[in-house]
């Protein structure tokens, strides 16, 4: 059923994508059925000359493989439309990002859209952030021990993202800390100690970034609009 509900989420998203568009192809398993359907629509011919910038390697290959031309943010000046799926989000339209290993593009390209999509089932709904998932944090590998450090002044609790026996290594090289809370009430301020750390590249909080959040639940897809 839960396959289900991203399928539905992430081909409602997909109508949103017309003839002529810039777009971003976010990461995980809910917008990889956005990519999916894209590629559909291209194939078919009721979408045409769209150019798509991929957040991560995977999702690069993913749109390759399905017709769906790709650009780079080298050589587009603006997105007009990013579907990304989220780890959690809030009332607000506030995300967690980042549990796919990719926070790190996903966040350039959605700082780059004009319009932010999140595509997610109703599990992702929370109250407030920092409840259901951890925040990740992409670090450089020289340093990380002290950024772990100072992230637990935070009140985190923190683990090392592993792939089996050895770190998780991101698309651009790096480590990533999840910092678990039991909620997290000043998400701004956090988001903004996290990033003063100096080993800390990004974090997984994407606040005033989304502009619709498409949820597919049992009773069918709604979308929150901020």
């Amino acid at each position: 059923m839960q396959n289900e509900l991203k399928q539905a989420a992430g081909y409602r998203a997909a109508e949103w994508i017309t003839s002529g568009m810039t777009i971003g192809l976010g990461s995980g398993s809910t917008a990889r059925y956005a990519t999916l359907r894209i590629g559909q629509r291209l194939g078919d011919g009721s979408l045409k000359d769209v150019v798509a910038v991929p957040t991560s390697e995977d999702t690069a290959s993913l749109a390759r493989s399905v017709g769906i031309p790709l650009t780079t943010l080298e050589q587009v000046t603006s997105i007009d439309v990013t579907i990304d799926g989220a780890d959690e989000v809030d009332p607000q339209l506030n995300v967690i990002k980042g549990l796919g290993g990719a926070l790190l593009r996903e966040k350039i390209v959605a700082a780059a859209t004009k319009r932010e999509i999140i595509v997610v089932d109703q599990s992702k709904l929370s109250d407030r952030l920092g409840i259901k998932s951890p925040v990740p944090v992409e670090v450089i590998r020289f340093g990380w021990v002290q950024a772990q450090e100072a992230l637990h002044e935070t009140g985190a609790r923190i683990e090392m993202r592993m792939a089996g026996d050895s770190p998780f290594v991101t698309d651009e090289g790096n480590y990533i800390l999840d910092c678990w809370y039991s909620g997290i009430d000043q998400p701004t301020d956090l988001a903004a100690t996290m990033n003063a750390i100096p080993a800390v590249v990004e974090n997984g909080l994407f606040l005033g970034m989304v502009s619709d959040v498409v949820v597919a639940s049992e009773s069918g897809v709604i979308t929150m609009t901020r």
